[in-house]
């Protein structure tokens, strides 16, 4: 399966009968799948149909879906409200002896607002019903459109995150071989640590420095820390190969690279192995933002 992004825009337009209709879809980041829809006023019964058809294709994002329609070659029908009319016929008689004015001419009446109304052609039924027909394989169209340029957007997230894994992987394994995480290195730490403290006085008990040093080296051991780390990379990189909609699991690992760089940095006792742990932190972060994009 392949990735797919969370941001993308598609068009699409076309006649049935007298009816010309236009969709506009697009979508952003969002934790779940949010459509919101704007029908034309009389549209409603093609909401139910777009809204499965959308969570059929899409597993997440905050889309917008937009359709416009227009009768097109149709002549308009002029026809008169005749409750309208009446009422201000009856106002104006009302006002007749009461009111010096001069006698209301037709096309005073007629310009009174509701008295006439412009409509289209009465619609038939099979006419419609075809035209929801097309209109709900332009948005079949549009998603599909969507979908593309998404999963096209989706293959180049998918290389970008694949070059923050493979920094990844080397920063890790530059941590695993620094000269100040092996034995010697941390046992000739303690010791200078010691022969400082016993220089102080003499009421330093020797077991106690020793049990001391025990926990400190223990303390200082980041090994957990860089298998974890190396287990995350390797998982992320298996859900990348996969593909589909990964995009909350590679958000949780994420979370759990950046806590493992967080205890490597704070267990840290020596510099070089700091700065990779800082640097470390720096790649996972630009690594989840760009997850935050990802299906």
């Amino acid at each position: 399966m392949t990735l797919s992004s969370m941001t993308g825009f598609a068009r699409t337009q076309g006649r049935s009968a007298s009816y010309a209709w236009t969709w506009e879809v697009k979508s952003v980041n969002a934790k779940n799948l949010d459509l919101r829809l704007r029908l034309p006023p009389g549209w409603d019964a093609i909401e139910v149909p777009v809204r499965t058809r959308a969570a059929e294709k899409l597993a997440r994002g905050a889309l917008q879906a937009a359709l416009a329609v227009s009768r097109e070659g149709v002549a308009p029908v002029v026809r008169i409200n005749e409750d309208v009319l009446a009422a201000v016929l009856a106002t104006f008689q009302n006002l007749a002896g009461r009111v010096a004015a001069e006698p209301a001419r037709l096309d005073g009446i007629l310009g009174v607002k509701g008295v006439i109304e412009v409509v289209d052609a009465q619609e038939r039924e099979d006419e419609r019903r075809s035209a929801e027909a097309a209109v709900l394989a332009g948005f079949d169209a549009a998603l599909s459109g969507l979908a593309q340029m998404r999963r096209h957007e989706g293959e180049t997230l998918g290389r970008v995150l694949d070059e923050r894994l493979g920094e990844m992987a080397a920063l890790v394994e530059r941590a695993d071989v620094v000269p100040g995480r092996r034995a010697e290195a941390i046992r000739q730490r303690l010791s200078d640590q010691i022969t400082a403290l016993l220089e102080t006085g003499p009421r330093f008990d020797p077991d106690r420095l020793y049990q001391e040093a025990v926990l400190l080296a223990a303390k200082a051991d980041v090994r957990e820390e860089l298998d974890r780390l190396k287990a995350h990379v390797e998982q992320a990189r298996k859900l990348l190969a996969a593909g589909g909609p990964i995009g909350r699991r590679l958000d949780f690992l994420a979370q759990e690279l950046n806590r493992e760089s967080n205890t490597l940095c704070a267990k840290s006792n020596d510099v070089e192995l700091t700065n990779i742990g800082l640097e470390l932190k720096s790649v996972v972060e630009q690594f989840r933002e760009q997850v935050q994009n990802l299906e």
